[in-house]
């Protein structure tokens, strides 16, 4: 197997840098991951690797990479499930587009053999177009029923009382039943007009995005943005202000930021030369909700840190998963009454140098295999003040990002 990397110009006479749509040339059927431009998109399927060979069959693959950037060379996709314990493979492409920060674009294709074509000259990487808006009707049906949900987060609030834990997130699933497929592929045109800074996602069904960078390594410099403490948008700017200033100021909801922090800052450090990261939480805003945020920025120590090994360690963070995280994942099992599937876990990409990016895997949904069911997923993290009905209202905020993506026209 042979990986060749090129920059557009050599593969496509008919498209240039400027005009590359990574969301169109992914398409339904692809993968995409992107924020803000910028990312990866893919078509076809070279190999899928298991998890513990993942590392190793990268290594083994020939290379031709006249770009020699993190991302270029052959490069892994993938979704980590919560529980990361669970067997789980990743995707090498047939066909991968690379937009990078710098503007610069380039291609990889992967040969299986001396005759495959796929290295030819001129490549076809012309968009994509989505179908056309269909009269499609819906059903929506939860799938925690709510008086579990509601018992959970019971459960979870007087075990932080008590000393037991610090934090656990209860999360909660419902389910989008179209009468005809749903098209991947508009679900991620809305999702990029709605939520144009998160990362957007088409991972093997599992569509998304996420507001939240778990890890990224690229050249030995390593970043995260972990956020936890959430309020909602009502599109009202003086409401928003207001609602963004008590985020700020609640004691609930620093406690709940402060534990995911703290966790990721001890996680990373002991691999970096240093880590710095601000000194107070700021309010990041997407289109439906509002979040405490906290970005750190460090340089490695040599030998660099795996980026996958860098998400094995960190994920499930405490803002999807709790602290004690053994403790409060114990809790999650016994009384959340659902298996999350990918939905927690980590979502990204890694190449054979372990530079890669990796967002945790919410505001999410899981397709089934003919696209006619949607399940999504929304949780929040729980603390000593909480309370049930708050807490419902926060998923409820949170689910409709992916439920506007899908059932809007």
């Amino acid at each position: 197997m042979r990986a060749t990397t090129r920059p557009l110009s050599e593969v496509s006479s008919t498209i240039s840098a400027d005009q590359i749509d990574l969301t169109a040339i992914a398409g339904s059927d692809g993968m995409l991951f992107v924020r803000n431009g910028v990312g990866f998109a893919t078509r076809g399927i070279a190999a899928r690797v298991a998890s513990h060979e993942a590392k190793e069959f990268l290594s083994n693959i020939q290379v031709a990479d006249s770009v020699n950037a993190p991302g270029s060379g052959p490069v892994l996709i993938g979704a980590i499930p919560f529980d990361s314990q669970q067997p789980h493979d990743f995707v090498l492409p047939k066909l991968l587009v690379c937009k990078s920060d710098d503007g610069r674009c380039w291609v990889t294709t992967i040969q299986d053999t001396e005759l495959d074509k796929s290295e030819s000259t001129d490549l076809d990487l012309s968009p994509i177009h989505a179908k056309s808006a269909t009269s499609s009707s819906y059903t929506v049906t939860p799938g925690v029923d709510i008086e579990t949900y509601l018992h959970a987060v019971t459960v979870a609030r007087d075990a932080v009382r008590s000393g037991a834990i610090t934090k656990a997130v209860i999360a909660r699933d419902v389910f989008v039943t179209s009468s005809q497929s749903i098209d991947i592929h508009s679900v991620l045109l809305r999702l990029r007009n709605s939520f144009g800074s998160s990362f957007q996602f088409s991972v093997d069904g599992f569509v998304g995005a996420s507001p939240e960078l778990l890890v990224s390594i690229v050249d030995g410099e390593v970043s995260s943005h972990p956020l936890a403490g959430t309020a909602p948008r009502t599109g009202d700017p003086t409401t928003d202000a207001r609602l963004a200033t008590s985020l700020l100021s609640s004691t609930k909801n620093q406690i709940e930021h402060r534990i995911v922090i703290d966790a990721v800052h001890d996680t990373l450090l002991p691999w970096c030369s240093y880590l710095d990261w601000e000194p107070e939480a700021s309010i990041i805003a997407v289109a439906n909700v509002q979040h405490l945020g906290t970005h750190m920025l460090g340089r490695l120590s040599e030998p660099f840190l795996h980026v996958l090994d860098a998400v094995y360690a960190l994920s499930p963070t405490p803002a999807l998963g709790g602290h004690p995280r053994d403790k409060a994942l114990k809790l999650i099992a016994d009384v959340e009454g659902m298996s999350r599937g990918r939905y927690g876990g980590a979502v990204g990409w890694f190449d054979a140098q372990g530079n890669g990016v990796w967002a945790v895997a919410i505001r999410c949904a899981e397709y089934s295999n003919n696209n006619m069911t949607a399940r999504l997923f929304a949780g929040g993290g729980i603390v000593a003040d909480s309370e049930p009905l708050s807490e419902l209202a926060e998923t409820q905020a949170k689910l409709q990002a992916m439920l506007a993506a899908i059932i809007r026209p």
